[in-house]
């Protein structure tokens, strides 16, 4: 949610900084004459409270007290009837304009760059040469199905589409590569979480996948509780409604989890492979940290995920999202493509972001810098390090061999114990 403080303060700055993404934001007239009305409201019970009060205090001044608690009883009534009628209306005022503003994206930072969609995103840097492969490249669902650690047939079959099943050596891979991600974590300062897979509404809700996520959720209606989309919702939920010491921050946490998401609004797109499934795995990277180093901090959580794909040897280049682009709860994004040659493009395998205040807001995350301080708002960042379906295919696209087999990257042989999936003979 943004500060309605803000948003009062400065409506035009709000205006122009949301017209950036969707081109125009009638929200701030809509929540600023909603909030007139409440603050209207709140100035008229504090006005009829303060004539009660002088009232009452009549009557201790009165020469006869009863008989001027008398004359003021009618007064008193109307005074406690129009503090009653002003007041009514307050919580429903502030229901409207939690619900206009938490439908109202995170405000984009000045140095995110303006554009209309994904071909306006600016490429920060390259690593690696797409292979030289001698031969034409398959994509990773026939290499996986060719050397019998793909199964999408039988995943169907017990579930449904978009579900997929590892065998043997593929089963390892992927084993390896989340040891080998929370390693890396692990080694970078991360503290490793094991968190729940279903959350409440209210921790939905404070990282910012309700309401404007709920179709894309899997939710149990009677329990009313959700299968997480990513573990960055309850990673960065650990601290809600609590006030942190300065001395604690930055907090660098990980989890690996299965994530569950029904790609509702992907419909016949990469309906093939591991590229968009309905329950896939990731190793997330959260940060909280004081604003002043919230930047920073992206910076960091950028390296730290992109530090995993060098070490595997995978090409890839890091993109800052433009203004259209950015989720969210974002104020600025980073992603990383990696090259995929079987599809013979880059394709998505991580987004680090700085969400500045945004879900802390939500979430009432705050910190203190001393004794003496007010509570202030905490920033909160998040990255993928990284998605390990997508990790596991970009290997077997990168590394497949002539014969149909695949190499093992040499970061991960202290991991897997092998370093080839052979073909079948």
């Amino acid at each position: 949610m943004i500060d309605i403080a803000l948003l009062r303060r400065d409506p035009d700055r709000i205006r122009m900084i949301a017209a950036r993404r969707t081109g125009e934001a009638r929200f701030v007239d809509e929540a600023l004459a909603v909030d007139a009305q409440r603050r209207a409201a709140l100035t008229a019970v504090e006005q009829h409270k303060a004539e009660k009060n002088a009232l009452s205090a009549s009557v201790a001044q009165a020469a006869d007290r009863a008989a001027q608690a008398q004359r003021i009883r009618p007064q008193i009534a109307e005074l406690d009837a129009r503090i009653a009628q002003a007041g009514a209306s307050i919580p429903e005022l502030e229901q409207r304009i939690e619900a206009l503003l938490s439908e109202v994206p995170n405000l984009l930072d000045d140095s995110v760059p303006q554009g209309a969609g994904e071909h306006d995103n600016v490429i920060l840097r390259t690593s690696g040469e797409p292979p030289a492969l001698a031969f034409t490249p398959k994509p990773h669902w026939e290499i996986g199905e060719a050397l019998g650690i793909l199964d999408f047939e039988r995943a169907a079959k017990m579930s449904r589409s978009r579900f997929s099943v590892l065998r043997g050596r593929g089963a390892r891979l992927s084993r390896a590569i989340v040891n080998f991600f929370l390693d890396r974590a692990h080694k970078r300062g991360y503290v490793e979480i094991d968190p729940p897979l279903l959350v409440n509404r209210r921790t939905m809700w404070a990282t910012g996948q309700l309401t404007k996520f709920s179709d894309a959720m899997f939710q149990d209606q009677d329990a009313d509780l959700f299968m997480i989309p990513t573990a960055e919702v309850p990673l960065t939920a650990l601290h809600r409604d609590e006030i942190l010491n300065l001395e604690q921050l930055p907090l660098q946490y990980t989890a690996y989890t299965p994530c569950f998401r029904k790609e509702a609004g992907a419909a016949g797109k990469d309906t093939r492979g591991l590229i968009r499934q309905h329950q896939f795995e990731k190793v997330e990277l959260v940060w909280i940290t004081t604003p002043e180093n919230s930047f920073d901090a992206l910076e960091r959580l950028t390296r730290d995920a992109e530090s995993l794909l060098a070490e595997l040897g995978l090409p890839y280049r890091v993109m800052t999202l433009c203004s259209a682009d950015v989720g969210f709860n974002a104020a600025k994004t980073h992603d990383f493509e990696v090259w995929l040659p079987g599809q013979n493009t880059y394709r998505e395998i991580s987004s680090c972001s700085n969400c500045t205040d945004f879900q802390a807001r939500r979430a009432s995350i705050r910190f203190r810098r001393d004794a003496k301080s007010k509570p202030e708002l905490a920033h909160t960042l998040n990255g993928s390090g990284l998605a390990v379906g997508r990790t596991l295919l970009a290997i077997l696209e990168n590394y497949q061999q002539a014969d149909g087999g695949v190499r093992i990257p040499e970061a991960l042989l202290p991991y897997t114990g092998f370093d080839r999936i052979e073909a079948p003979s």
